[in-house]
């Protein structure tokens, strides 16, 4: 800020207006006043500076007019001298600026209408002037600071300030560091909501942070605890509560623009794409940006990326709060249903084309599997949190298909965590509503996510429940992919006689449906459990079995998988030159697929037998290369121990 009004500045075609912008409550007068004084101190301004509160966002806004009077007395200019009429007062406010030889800098304050600054500037170009304003000014040519919220670090560095401040031994911040980090999240990181809490933390000099902490917690709404908890107004006369600010901002909007916020603020997750907000709002992708955009200005929606990446909007969490409570019932579950079914229906299309096999019909949507991931990817916070509806009742059937739809991408991209999250509300859905299938599909995707993370007993669980509701309901195509991962998790259990009876079993229902497919994975699978039994040979043949049944319905995803295990079982027969040449075609196939964590996974396993080969050097370079394809997966401890192993080698 201060750089803005060096007098450096003033080399070339200087803008001698800078406008100071962002949304109520986020310290832009506190800036632009505490800018100005040290810019006076550093003699930048010998004249001295002109403040003028415009009170733009007030019911009664001071106008131009009144504007130019205040000023005018400021500068002395008052009683029998002011002239008689308008047109003459700015004339001499004018004229008295363009006498004074000492640089001055006028801060027009709290502006919302160009009509209210544009006639209050100076006709000279020798003064400066600082405007602020919770709406983008592009009525003139002028240097723009957008302002955001603070960093969690500031935010705690501002609340501390404020209680030393006041009382140096008052060591809170320091006793309840997380107390401190939560209270500062709850506030949005905005300013005037921190300075609030501050001081009602103050107040409340005998109780700790996380008292006020759970009373925001219990009330949902912040603006309603720290409203009633402010302590009247600040430094400038002004109100310090955040409802009449954020009511201010929304009352100047107009209808479209005010139903767009609203809802906006039910959007689930907390960026929202362009398209998504489209359908929450039943309107065109085109008409959504409009609004979108003008809402941006009035800095009560934020953008995120680019129009090449993809915009993506975001909502202050107070204002999100605000926007909330002002929405309907029926507009906000008209509006939820709407962007559940978009999601539902986009997502059940990407992870299609993730499931996709040739001889299919290819998603319109998603011509190629990057264009899939990237969606999802952009859309995964909101995806989660919509499919977490599931718990409301409006929402079960879309929401708990959403969940199901998930599951390919989840595993795809090992976001176990949000797995097991969305699979347990779809099941518990699921099961209120009496829908068996669905409960049955939501346990059997549990199960995966649980097997993936570690809880082997709990996934066993869980895929019994699921095989058991499919045998019920007499659906053997189900209860066979059922049988196929209890096997793989019994396996795991190092119940391996069990698993291979649940793997065989599975094999047989697929074979015995004609299912290629599905069979080819329950050899797989059953390939592994016979390894760990100690049945190599029988083994490979159950890996050969799966690696062509795959080429032949052109799985080559899955393919690979059964070429790494068949590397595994003919490396433990002894067979090194053989299984080097399975991992190798692997590897290659994980690599086209991008699946980083299966590439690191083979990697390791050449690494293994080129040691065994005697050659180090290939071992290193394989350790290395696991290093970094578990470093893109996100699978950090892997990683390290790849490089590791690869130190090891020299």
């Amino acid at each position: 800020m201060l750089p803005r009004l060096a007098p450096a500045s003033d080399e070339g075609t200087p803008l001698l207006i800078s406008a100071v912008t962002g949304m109520g409550g986020i310290g832009k007068t506190a800036l632009a006043v505490e800018a100005a004084h040290r810019a006076h101190a550093k003699g930048w301004f010998p004249g001295g500076f002109l403040f003028v509160d415009l009170r733009g966002y007030d019911d009664n806004p001071v106008t131009a007019d009144q504007g130019v009077l205040a000023l005018l007395d400021a500068m002395g200019v008052r009683g029998a001298d002011l002239p008689p009429t308008t047109a003459r007062q700015y004339d001499a406010y004018r004229a008295l600026l363009a006498r004074r030889r000492d640089r001055m800098l006028l801060i027009l304050d709290n502006a919302s209408d160009p009509s209210q600054y544009v006639p209050l500037l100076p006709g000279t170009d020798r003064h400066r002037v600082l405007i602020t304003s919770r709406d983008r000014p592009d009525a003139l040519p002028l240097r723009v600071i957008d302002l955001e919220t603070l960093d969690p670090k500031e935010s705690a560095a501002l609340v501390t300030r404020a209680l030393q401040d006041a009382d140096e031994r008052d060591d809170r911040p320091s006793r309840e560091p997380d107390d401190l980090r939560e209270l500062t999240a709850l506030c949005g990181h905005l300013p005037l909501a921190l300075q609030i809490a501050a001081a009602m933390l103050r107040r409340r000099r005998h109780r700790g942070i996380a008292s006020l902490v759970a009373e925001i917690k219990e009330a949902g709404d912040p603006t309603t605890v720290l409203d009633q908890g402010s302590p009247g107004t600040d430094l400038y006369g002004r109100s310090l509560a955040l409802r009449p600010v954020l009511e201010m901002s929304y009352r100047r909007l107009s209808p479209e623009q005010a139903r767009l916020l609203r809802l906006l603020s039910l959007a689930p997750g907390v960026e929202t794409g362009t398209e998504a907000v489209a359908a929450l709002a039943d309107l065109s992708v085109d008409a959504a940006l409009g609004l979108l955009e003008e809402l941006a200005a009035t800095y009560l929606v934020a953008p995120r990326g680019t129009p090449a990446s993809g915009l993506r909007w975001r909502l202050h969490d107070l204002v999100r709060a605000f926007g909330a409570d002002t929405a309907g019932r029926e507009e906000g579950e008209a509006a939820r249903e709407r962007v559940l079914m978009f999601y539902y229906e986009l997502a059940d299309a990407a992870c299609g084309r993730l499931r996709w096999l040739p001889g299919r019909p290819v998603p319109r949507r998603f011509p190629d599997r990057g264009r899939a991931l990237a969606w999802l990817d952009e859309e995964r916070a909101g995806l989660v949190a919509a499919a977490l509806w599931a718990g409301e009742e409006p929402y079960v059937d879309a929401a708990v298909g959403l969940a199901l739809s998930l599951s390919e991408y989840l595993d795809w991209r090992r976001y176990f965590d949000d797995k097991i999250t969305i699979t347990r509300a779809a099941q518990e859905a699921a099961h209120r509503a009496g829908d068996h299938e669905a409960e049955a599909m939501a346990w059997n995707n549990l199960g995966i996510a649980l097997h993936e993370t570690g809880r082997v007993e709990e996934a066993i669980g869980a895929y019994t429940h699921s095989r058991d509701l499919h045998q019920a309901a007499g659906n053997h195509h189900l209860e066979a992919t059922a049988w196929n991962n209890l096997g793989a998790a019994l396996q795991d259990g190092d119940r391996v006689d069990e698993a291979i009876d649940a793997l065989t079993h599975s094999r047989d229902l697929h074979q015995a449906a004609g299912n290629r497919h599905l069979e080819a994975m329950a050899w797989n699978n059953l390939g592994t459990a016979l390894r760990d039994g100690n049945r190599v040979e029988e083994a490979i043949d159950a890996h050969t079995r799966a690696r062509d049944l795959h080429r032949t319905v052109g799985d080559r995803h899955r393919e690979a998988s059964a070429w790494n295990n068949l590397g595994i079982a003919l490396y433990e027969v002894g067979r090194v030159e053989e299984a080097i040449a399975a991992y190798a075609q692997a590897l290659e196939t994980y690599q086209d697929f991008e699946d980083w964590y299966r590439a690191g996974q083979t990697l390791h396993n050449l690494a293994r037998a080129s040691a065994s080969a005697q050659r180090a050097a290939d071992a290193r370079t394989y350790w290395l290369q696991a290093s970094e394809a578990f470093t893109r997966a996100g699978a950090h401890p892997e990683a390290a121990r790849a490089r590791a192993q690869a130190e090891l080698m020299g």
